[in-house]
């Protein structure tokens, strides 16, 4: 069975020649272009992937741009910086496919110095805190490597377009009765320069989308 990897990318240039190489077999690559500047969408297409634009800026908007444009029954998320080994897509995927799980999050452990800095971790660390409270969810990280079925995903109508997209998946998931699990994924440091956790400011925005759609959905 064939599983679309949706790829959010802006400014990924550096990256995407080694990740869509490493692409394992039945994973197809779909590269959500948020506005690169530098070349990303042409590469992309150069290493056999389906570029889709997706001219809002925010990563929920390539995300969702991504998914509209996927045709598989099951769908990846990754993100396309590197830090992920796209080898490691079937621990995520498996066991929704096998239909054991409906949502299946990567939790991220770092290898290597600068993989994954304090400040993202903290805030992500507070964030999942507050989403096992609220949601009564298993899960210690609100991981950028993930799987559910497309059409599932649609439908729970995922509304934010910015960095709170993936939490609000994770929300409204767990409010339709998604079986939801983590698994432990190697997260390496990034290629190139970060744009969002390797940032103090990057992570202050993302946390703050995140804590919006946090107040939104529980409201």
């Amino acid at each position: 069975m064939t599983v679309d990897v949706i790829l959010p990318c802006l400014n990924e240039a550096g990256a995407l020649p080694e990740l869509l190489t490493r692409m394992p077999s039945g994973y197809r690559p779909i590269v959500a272009d948020n506005g690169s500047t530098d070349g990303s969408a042409a590469i992309a297409i150069a290493y056999g992937a389906t570029v889709v634009d997706a001219p809002q800026r925010g990563f929920g908007a390539a995300c969702h741009a991504g998914l509209l444009a996927a045709s598989s029954d099951v769908v990846c998320v990754m993100d396309a910086d590197g830090s992920f080994d796209p080898a490691d897509l079937a621990m995520v995927a498996g066991p929704v496919l096998d239909g054991g799980v409906d949502l299946m999050l990567g939790r991220r452990a770092p290898r290597g110095l600068g993989a994954w800095p304090l400040h993202a971790r903290l805030g992500n660390a507070v964030l999942s805190a507050q989403l096992r409270h609220r949601a009564g969810v298993p899960l210690h990280d609100l991981g950028p490597m993930r799987a559910a079925r497309r059409e599932s995903l649609l439908d729970l109508g995922i509304a934010d377009r910015r960095f709170g997209y993936p939490l609000e998946m994770v929300m409204r998931a767990a409010s339709a009765g998604w079986r939801i699990d983590e698994v432990p994924v190697p997260y390496y440091p990034r290629t190139g320069k970060s744009k969002v956790t390797g940032t103090v400011g990057g992570t202050v925005r993302a946390v703050r989308d995140m804590r919006r759609v946090l107040g939104e959905c529980a409201a």
